[in-house]
């Protein structure tokens, strides 16, 4: 009875795994990393508000109004500072302090809803300003106006390009959002202002 011929051998590493044939050659494993990469730094305060300054007072403007934005805005910075330490990585600030100025802003609205008192007429005549003082701050005030009417995904984006004049890249860097999200609130918040600007009689 004839005996089965055994089967060849695997060829060792770096030889020829058949007689003539191209040379294998085993690349060692990398190794393997350590472990995630540490968190980016958080900057320090001065350097939180010098970034982020338009963008609270955006979000203010657009949730509070002109009037009332630049108390949000410095209870929005208050707050920051008294919790910035809290914050691990530089990655979740952007994210952060938008939901800190939103936050205080709702705050801010109830407060005012429950202390707001009907005012004399005779007392609104007295207080309104005058043509001459609304020369320099009618258009943005009036498109402001007409931007606040609109979904708030929308009113935040716009009056931070319009009003704040950051560009696109900057809002998506200081509010965390992505690019895409940010060219669909603008181009959609846009489709909705530009009726309201036509109806007031703008070009």
């Amino acid at each position: 009875m004839r005996r089965r011929p055994r089967a060849p051998a695997p060829a060792a590493a770096g030889r020829a795994g058949v007689a003539g044939g191209p040379a294998v050659t085993v690349e060692p494993k990398p190794p393997e990393p350590d472990g995630d990469p540490a968190p980016a730094r958080v900057p320090g305060f001065d350097e939180v508000y010098r970034r982020f300054a338009p963008v609270v007072h955006g979000i203010a403007l657009a949730r509070v109004g002109p009037h009332d934005a630049d108390d949000v805005t410095q209870e929005v910075f208050v707050a920051i500072h008294a919790g910035l330490a809290r914050v691990r990585d530089a990655a979740a600030l952007p994210g952060w302090v938008c939901a800190v100025a939103r936050n205080t802003a709702t705050d801010w609205l109830r407060r005012r809803a429950r202390r707001t008192v009907p005012v004399c007429p005779a007392v609104e005549q007295v207080a309104d300003p005058q043509p001459a003082d609304l020369a320099g701050r009618e258009l943005p005030e009036r498109i402001l106006a007409l931007v606040r009417t609109l979904p708030d995904a929308y009113r935040e984006t716009l009056v931070l390009r319009l009003v704040e004049g950051l560009t696109g890249p900057e809002i998506a860097e200081r509010t965390g959002m992505t690019h895409g999200s940010l060219r669909v609130n603008l181009c959609r918040g846009m489709a909705l202002l530009r009726p309201l600007l036509r109806e007031e009689g703008w070009p």
